[in-house]
């Protein structure tokens, strides 16, 4: 069972690898910008936690992987060694947070809430990467809060996708309901909030982690 566990981890390994490759490729094309590549990589590796909860890897491989994913992600923010991770005197810690994240709501949720653990990620993932490729791309209609500067194109976009992962992961572990309906739609309100009022990258773990918490704490309320 350890040697499949094993196995597994290496395969997620192997698919973030062959991720960052692909970005760094596409960032050497005069056509895509640096912000692109990062989202690519931002959007993927969130997905990493979908495969964990598949594979069934245990929650000390999480742990692992997600420190050396934050090691790797602190010397990218001071050394050009990947740049399509961060860029070299980028004022946000927002990488580093992302594998925190990952490691936080692990302790948290697996096992056995597993399902609540990859709400977080993807949400921050899908949700919070969408928002800001759509915003940049066509944003028209600007906000502040906090003095973050955001677009309600943005927003909408971080609502709707946050919405939707969390629907289609709960409703793949407990059955598609209404209750699961009206959990996801206040999971993306939330994620909403909280990517418009953080700062600092930290966004990248306080939307993972409001949105496990929610989705966790509503469904002891609707599913029992």
């Amino acid at each position: 069972m350890l040697d499949t566990a094993y196995l597994m981890l290496g395969s997620v390994f192997a698919y973030l690898i062959v991720l960052v490759v692909i970005a760094e490729g596409l960032g050497e094309l005069p056509q895509t910008g640096p912000e692109i590549t990062r989202k690519i990589v931002h959007i993927g590796a969130g997905n990493v936690m979908l495969l964990a909860w598949w594979f069934a890897i245990p929650r000390w491989m999480i742990l692992v992987a997600s420190a050396i994913a934050g090691i790797v992600a602190l010397v990218s923010y001071f050394l050009p060694i990947l740049p399509s991770i961060n860029s070299v005197g980028r004022q946000s810690l927002g990488t580093f947070f992302y594998a925190v994240s990952i490691g936080v709501v692990s302790t948290l949720f697996v096992p056995p809430h597993f399902a609540f653990a990859v709400v977080g990620i993807l949400v921050m993932a899908w949700g919070d990467g969408l928002a800001a490729v759509f915003g940049q791309r066509w944003g028209r209609h600007p906000y502040q809060v906090l003095g973050n500067r955001k677009s309600w194109e943005g927003s909408a976009t971080m609502t709707i996708a946050s919405t939707a992962v969390t629907g289609l992961t709960l409703g793949g572990a407990f059955g598609f309901s209404l209750e699961v309906s009206l959990i996801a739609v206040a999971v993306g309100a939330i994620a909403t909030l909280l990517e418009a009022i953080s700062q600092w990258g930290i966004d990248n773990l306080t939307v993972p982690l409001g949105s496990a918490g929610a989705s966790f704490v509503l469904a002891q309320w609707l599913l029992g």
